[in-house]
Formats: C-alpha cells, sequence, structure tokens
C-alpha cells in the first residue's frame, strides 16, 4: 500500500525533500485510466497506434500500449516519434541530441495515432510532433496523451487524455521520473526551475 502523496506547498516544492506530486502507484493508475478512455473513445483497438515522443513519451507509450492490451487482449502497434529536426525553438537552442523514430510496421496512414508526452507545457513540442508525423504518413486521426498538463499553452493545443493536471508557475519546472530511464516512477515539481518542461 502507498503512502498518500500530498500536494506541497510553493516553498516546499523546490526542496530535494519535498513530496511528489505522483509517485509510482499515482502514476500507475493513471496510464490505466488512459488506456481506458483510449480504447473507450476508439470503440476497441481497430486502428490504433501509439506513438511516444522521446524521452519520457516513449516508456509512457509502451506502457500505455500494455495497458490497452491487458484491457481488450489484443496487441496494439507501439513506437517513437523524434520530433528534434521539428521544433521551432532549434535555431535558439541547436544543440541537441537527435532521438529514435520507430514507425510499427503497418505505417500511421488511416490510422487513429495516439501521442504519448510525459509533460505538456507551451503546446510546443506536440505542434513539432504533428509536423513529424505529416512527413511519416497521413493518420485518420490523431489524439494526444499526457501524464501532466502543466497549462501556460502558447498555442491552440488540448489534450485528449490526461492523467493529472497540476497547475505551475511559469518559475517552476515538472520532473518525470520513469524507471526505465530514472529507476524510479514520480513526479515532482521544482520551484527553483527554468520553467522549460
Amino acid at each position: 500500500m502507498s503512502t498518500p502523496v500530498s500536494d506541497p506547498s510553493p516553498s516546499a516544492r523546490g526542496r530535494s525533500d519535498a513530496p511528489g506530486v505522483l509517485d509510482a502507484d499515482d502514476i500507475a493508475r493513471a496510464l490505466t485510466r488512459i488506456a481506458h478512455e483510449v480504447v473507450e473513445r476508439n470503440k476497441g483497438t481497430a486502428g490504433l497506434v501509439v506513438l511516444g515522443i522521446p524521452s519520457r513519451g516513449v516508456p509512457l507509450a509502451k506502457r500505455l500500449a500494455a495497458r490497452i492490451a491487458a484491457v481488450e487482449g489484443t496487441e496494439v502497434p507501439v513506437g517513437a516519434l523524434d520530433v528534434t529536426m521539428y521544433r521551432d525553438d532549434l535555431r535558439l537552442r541547436p544543440a541537441r541530441a537527435l532521438e529514435h523514430t520507430d514507425i510499427p510496421p503497418g505505417g500511421v496512414d488511416g490510422k487513429v495515432v495516439v501521442l504519448v508526452d510525459d509533460v505538456l507545457f507551451s503546446g510546443r513540442t506536440i505542434r513539432a510532433a504533428l509536423t513529424a508525423l505529416d512527413d511519416v504518413g497521413r493518420p485518420a486521426a490523431i489524439r494526444l496523451a499526457v501524464l501532466v498538463d502543466r497549462g501556460h499553452r502558447e498555442l491552440p493545443i488540448r489534450p485528449d487524455h490526461v492523467g493529472k493536471n497540476i497547475p505551475t508557475s511559469l518559475r517552476e519546472s515538472v520532473k518525470v521520473h520513469l524507471d526505465e530511464i530514472d529507476g524510479h516512477d514520480a513526479v515532482l515539481i521544482d520551484a527553483a526551475g527554468d520553467g522549460v518542461r
């Protein structure tokens, strides 16, 4: 049984010992709920493709696809979509490592693509993902699933599926830790962050 996670006060959020906003159990429950929402909206798994946006969107996409398969008993194609070269801030911060794009063998043409990312902030990463997807194929529909929506949108982009809405200030940053990358699952708010997430 997990210990309840409290929402820390703004003064406590920046400390390294501050409690997290989501723990491993919370993240698991959020992904299970999103899996059910995706299946319900799609009326099953027919034509579904799940694509994660690197880096943390990829393990989240794999977990989401596994949960959908557990609910429906059918494997869902899952892959990765690198958006690095499509970002509108590339000229401002050009030193970026390219990530891996892995489109499932059936492609995305005529499919319902669920884009998965860890944190939705300004919307610019998702805009880049939509542009990158144009170069891959022409889906029948594109839906967005995010673990955390922290607000502060700069573009007219809204997620279809959200694990948790976490209101933040612009000076705070949301840190998502996943077992596959960081060795544990948690969502934390850093009050002294640079606000880029």
